[in-house]
Order: structure tokens, then C-alpha cells, then sequence
């Protein structure tokens, strides 16, 4: 589910101009109560109209005080400059609101448009935009485009509060020689407010040992009816259902919002598993992200993908390209929720590479085995240390053969930053900007938000770069 955002919404206009009279604000708040209650977000309203700078500091302080995450100042009339300029100083998420005159004709009732663009300009002139930048709505309270822009401002918010005051857990420290994943406790913590608490990979293992056999055995019952099982050894599925049990009991203990672990190559050597099965049960069941190979930034990319579907992604590598048919191979051999898998279902199976080559072979299980259903997708990453966001647009279309067992689709008909980009734009874009894999995949096309996200979060979009061998360089 999505972050909760409460709006704090500040009225203001002189008195001069007639808002009562044409019930602007009273149309508002109701557009705003409608639009709240779809999207599980709430208001709060300052219950003065401020008419100078110290009202105006009075009803912003009012709202932060009831919980506010954004103000809004609604311009009912004509707004006095320094109402704007004093709300505009408060470091927190800001929008303008002015509305429509309600007659083209005799004398001006709202003066509303001239006060919003004077709103802009004075928080253009106090306010840090780089750190709270600040955004405007013109529209009558009616109108579907204006409800859509506070739409994709609330749902952009709530991504925000999905990755911000979070506390994460790192079980097993990074995976071997994945050096592009890298990024300190005290980054996260600068740039969201997030921590990071470090666990052994021994106190996973420990847990899962003291797991009640009964307890095991009703979760291996209840991952068995989810998908089917396919040459896994009863041992495997108890272990996986051990290790998803000791995961949950580390989330619920540690109030974790999403897990970064080292499914590699400790695991191997004790207790012999690969935990595949158990990300994906947590992920599926319990709705939280577990980043493999101890990926801490894919875990914060997992909770923001999740604030804006409400869903947990699919942490995946871009695996394959098919420069021929101009198609993208996404796949992961690890977990990976089961809610996307198409007519053919999911599976458990064995980790297809983790003992391969080896007497014993590919028996260290479990994993989830399914093939994306057809339909739009997107693929992000907040990368370069907490400073920038890919994301691109593209659509799952079947194909045979599938791809590699695991979680996996063929993606065409990419766009990145809204802008149309072909395979090999998809290639120097991911290669030309170092972009760290893993990418996080939901369903469904989401650059409007994702781009208002990266405005409020403070993160740089990174741009198509156009088909070329592309020499790797800074910006």
C-alpha cells in the first residue's frame, strides 16, 4: 500500500476579492476530500486566512503541527506577497493552487492567476528550489486535468515518505566484487533520513536453526500451494521456509521497511541453500523488499516502487539484449514476487547456476521460476549514491524461447524520460551513465509520477543518450 500524505492547506486572499461568494474554497476542499479519500491521503486546513507574514507562519505551523507533508496554499483571491513569500520559507514540500475566474466580464471577482504567478516568482526569490523545489496548479476545482496534476503530486509524495526516516537492514554485508553497489550507511542517512542496521550472516543462519520444525513445515504447506514444485528436494523447501520465517522475525523485531542480504556465497556453505524462495515469499506474502546480493540502494528503489503501486518490484538485471529484434531480456535467478507471472504460473525450482559444474550440482534451491504476463512496465533505479533516477518505459511482449529460468521477460517499445529511445539508445543510456544494476520493474507506466518524485526527492533524471559506442565520461 501507499504512503498515507497529509496535505496542510492554508486559505488566503484579501478581503476585497469575493471567494465566499463564489464558493472556491468551499469547491476545494471537496474536490480535495474526493480526490484524498481515492487516494488514501488526508487534509488538514489552517483555521485562520492569513493576511500578512506572521498569520501566515501561524497556519503553517498549525498544519505541520496536525502531521502536514505538503502545504498548499489555495489562493481563494488575491494573496498578499508576503503570505507567499513566509509559507515559501518553510523547508518542506509546497504547492500553489489558484482557480479560474468565475466571469470574463465587468469587474475581476478573484484575481487569482496574477496572484499565483507572483506567488512563484517571490518563492523563486527565498526558497532553496535544488533542495524544496515548489509546485503550481492552475485549474477550477472540477476539472480532471487539475485533479490528475494533485493526483500525480500526492502519489510522487508518498514515494518520497516510502523511502524517507526508513530503517533498513544489511544481513551479510555486499555481495563479492559487487563494488557499483556500494554506498554507506551514512549517504542513505544524509540524503533520506534512512537507517542502516548491520547483521551477521550468522544470525540469519541461527534463526533459521531455531525454527520451530511445525512452524517450518505450515510455511512449506502454504508456499507449496502458491506454486507448484519442480525437482526440489524436500530439505530445500524446509530451508527456504526457515530462512523466510528468520527474515520475517528480523523485519518485525527491527521495524525494517525492506531488506538488503547476501544470498552468496555464505549461504552456500552453511546451511547449503540458496534463499531465492524465501525473498520471494516475503516479497509476495508479507509485501517486503529484499534486495539479493546485498544491493542496499535496489532496496531503496524496492520502497519507492512500492509507495507509488503498492506493490513490491521485481529487483532484476538487464540480462540480454536482442539486438536483432530489438528486444531486452530482463531476468534475475533470484527472488521476486509471483503476482506478475503470466498463464503458465510460477514454480519453485533449484538455482540453475549455484552448483553448477560441481559433483552435487544444481541443488541448492529454492527459487521462483515464472515469465512476465504481456503489458507495460517500467524499470528505475535511484543510483549514483542517492543522486540520480532512471526510469524507462517499455512493454512485456511473450516470446519464445522465454529466457533463462528464473524470474524473467522480453521487453520492447522503450521510452526513457519520455523520450522514445530504441534498444540501442536503451544500452549506451544504461552504459554511458554507469548506471549500477540491479533495476526495479513494476507493472504499469508510471514517467509522470516518477518524474515529480525525482523533483521532490532531490534526484537528477537521467537522460536518453542516443545509439552510439559510447566513451563512459562525466556529465
Amino acid at each position: 500500500m501507499r504512503e498515507a500524505v497529509t496535505i496542510g492547506v492554508v486559505h488566503a486572499s484579501l478581503p476585497s476579492y469575493f471567494p465566499d461568494e463564489h464558493r472556491v474554497f468551499e469547491e476545494c476542499g471537496q474536490a480535495l476530500e474526493e480526490l484524498c479519500a481515492a487516494e488514501g491521503a488526508s487534509f488538514v486546513t489552517a483555521p485562520e486566512r492569513p493576511m500578512n507574514g506572521s498569520e501566515a507562519r501561524r497556519a503553517a505551523e498549525f498544519c505541520l503541527a496536525e502531521g502536514a507533508d505538503f502545504l498548499l496554499l489555495v489562493h481563494g483571491g488575491f494573496t498578499m506577497g508576503d503570505v507567499a513569500q513566509t509559507l515559501a520559507t518553510f523547508p518542506v514540500p509546497m504547492g500553489t493552487w489558484a482557480t479560474p475566474e468565475p466571469t470574463l466580464e465587468g469587474d475581476i471577482q478573484l484575481n487569482n492567476f496574477v496572484s499565483l504567478n507572483m506567488t512563484m516568482s517571490i518563492a523563486k526569490g527565498v526558497r532553496d528550489l535544488k533542495q524544496n523545489p515548489i509546485q503550481w496548479y492552475f485549474g477550477a476545482p472540477g476539472s480532471p486535468e487539475l485533479r490528475e496534476r494533485l493526483r500525480t503530486t500526492l502519489r510522487a509524495l508518498a514515494m518520497v515518505k516510502g523511502i524517507t526516516h526508513k530503517r533498513l537492514a544489511m544481513i551479510g554485508g555486499l555481495a563479492p566484487t559487487f563494488y557499483n553497489m556500494e554506498i554507506t550507511g551514512n549517504t542513505l542517512k544524509r540524503r533520506f533520513s534512512i537507517d542502516v542496521d548491520a547483521h551477521e550472516i550468522t544470525e540469519l543462519t541461527g534463526r533459521m536453526t531455531a525454527i520451530d520444525a511445525s512452524r517450518a513445515a505450515a510455511e512449506v504447506e502454504k508456499m507449496t500451494a502458491a506454486a507448484s514444485v519442480r525437482d526440489v528436494s524436500d530439505e530445500q523447501l524446509a530451508l527456504n521456509a526457515r530462512a523466510a520465517l528468520a527474515l520475517r522475525d528480523i523485519c518485525q523485531e527491527g521495524g525494517y521497511a525492506a531488506l538488503a542480504v547476501s544470498d552468496w556465497p555464505a549461504l552456500q556453505v552453511d546451511p547449503g541453500i540458496h534463499p531465492g524462495a524465501a525473498f520471494t515469499w516475503l516479497e509476495e506474502i508479507d509485501g517486503v523488499a529484499v534486495a539479493s546480493e546485498g544491493d542496499l540502494l535496489g532496496a531503496v528503489t524496492q520502497l519507492a516502487a512500492k509507495s507509488m503501486t503498492g506493490k513490491v518490484g521485481y529487483l532484476l538485471d538487464m540480462t540480454e539484449p536482442d539486438l536483432e529484434q530489438g528486444d531486452l531480456l530482463m531476468w534475475h535467478g533470484g527472488g521476486g514476487p509471483l503476482y506478475l507471472a503470466d498463464d503458465g504460473g510460477a514454480a519453485w525450482i533449484n538455482h540453475p547456476m549455484i552448483g553448477r559444474g560441481t559433483e552435487a550440482g544444481a541443488c541448492y534451491g529454492t527459487i521462483s521460476d515464472l515469465v512476465f504476463r504481456d503489458g507495460p512496465v517500467t524499470a528505475l533505479r535511484i543510483a549514483d549514491d542517492a543522486t540520480t533516477l532512471f526510469e524507462m518505459e517499455a512493454r512485456v511482449a511473450g516470446r519464445s524461447p522465454t529466457g533463462f529460468s528464473g524470474c524473467r521477460g522480453w521487453l520492447r517499445d522503450f521510452s526513457i524520460d519520455a523520450e522514445t529511445a530504441s534498444l540501442g539508445d536503451v544500452i549506451t543510456t544504461v552504459m554511458g551513465h554507469g548506471i549500477e544494476h540491479h533495476f526495479v520493474l513494476v507493472p504499469g507506466h508510471h514517467h509522470t509520477v516518477l518524474a515529480e518524485f525525482a523533483a521532490w526527492a532531490g534526484l537528477r533524471p537521467l537522460e536518453r543518450l542516443a545509439a552510439k559506442e559510447h566513451v563512459l565520461r562525466a556529465p
